[in-house]
């Protein structure tokens, strides 16, 4: 096999910015697509001139036509077709987050080792260029000794009825775009902090429109996140350290002329850094297509998404608390 047939499960709207990374990779194929409707399925199909259309995501797993397929159903159902899929013999990518609890995801991660199929989180920000110049940065020394990393993500949710605000799905602003932040700082500081404090703004439906979190580290470390769907748009990553600070102003989305990295010396003239270009998500998928053909690793590793996973937990349990809560 040279190149990996893939399927999308489900006609999510984020689908439209995975579709051209697929198309853009050397070593992918973007041949199906299922729903839970033939009509929409095959309305879809036409639409992004996808060769097969499925009306149900079974049918399509087990119909021998993908070798991987790109999972974006809603939060609460990542972990259920997760290991549907794996257990199909089918790789997964599957949107962030990867589950909504340890247990879940621990059921994942014993399907991709059962199965001997490849799983991944797409967090599609950690394998674009300037993360990676942000972590050579930090890791390398030049910060100095990293005392405090801050990130937000903020947008304004508007519609009333969008499945980010039902407690059922998974919803909440700290699942949606919380994890962004929360991912940043434990890719900067190494790992997962010791215990975390979170505070939040609960809207009319139960979920969190605006979370307020911290993390704490050994060694006096901190990282401090904010998320919200009640605020115009905003992001932002902020790494201080004993010899400067590095500023990215479009951390976690689409590269466009207004993103920014600036270094901010303890002593001498404020550097901008050049980032190379590259599609945002096609870097997840490069990546997937080297674990599946080459038998690399993936860059993000499953124990990192398992303890996005538990940071995220123990963060809504402190807001509920009103507590300091350790990492299980």
């Amino acid at each position: 096999m040279d190149k990996i047939r893939w399927g999308l499960l489900s006609t999510a709207h984020i689908n439209r910015y995975f579709i051209p990374a697929i198309r853009s990779s050397k070593r992918g194929a973007l041949v199906a697509v299922a729903s839970r409707s033939q009509h929409s399925a095959k309305s879809y199909a036409a639409e992004w001139q996808i060769p097969l259309a499925f009306s149900s995501y079974d049918s399509m797993l087990t119909s021998g036509s993908i070798d991987a397929v790109y999972i974006s159903l809603p939060n609460h159902l990542h972990a259920e077709w997760t290991v549907k899929a794996l257990n199909a013999g089918v790789h997964v990518l599957c949107e962030k987050p990867l589950a909504l609890s340890v247990a879940e995801v621990d059921r994942m991660i014993t399907a991709s080792r059962d199965s001997h199929m490849v799983l991944a989180e797409a967090f599609m920000y950690r394998h674009h260029p300037q993360t990676k110049l942000a972590g050579e940065w930090a890791h390398s020394g030049r910060l100095g000794n990293i005392s405090l990393v801050k990130g937000s993500f903020h947008f304004s949710l508007k519609s009333r009825q969008n499945i980010r605000r039902v407690p059922e799905y998974g919803g909440g602003c700290l699942w949606d775009v919380g994890v962004y932040p929360i991912s940043l700082a434990q890719f900067i500081l190494n790992g997962p902090p010791e215990r975390v404090s979170g505070m939040q703004s609960l809207g009319d439906t139960g979920v969190d429109e605006t979370f307020a979190g911290q993390m704490i580290y050994p060694g006096n470390q901190l990282a401090q996140i904010t998320s919200s769907f009640l605020t115009s748009f905003y992001t932002s990553v902020e790494i201080i350290g004993s010899e400067g600070r590095l500023i990215l102003n479009r951390p976690f989305i689409s590269m466009d002329e207004n993103h920014r990295m600036v270094f901010y010396p303890k002593e001498g003239e404020t550097r901008e850094i050049e980032v190379p270009e590259k599609d945002l998500y096609l870097g997840e998928v490069e990546d997937i297509h080297a674990a599946i053909l080459d038998g690399t690793p993936t860059y993000l590793s499953l124990e990192e998404s398992r303890d996005h996973i538990r940071t995220t937990v123990a963060l809504y349990q402190s807001a509920r608390s009103m507590q300091v809560v350790p990492l299980e």
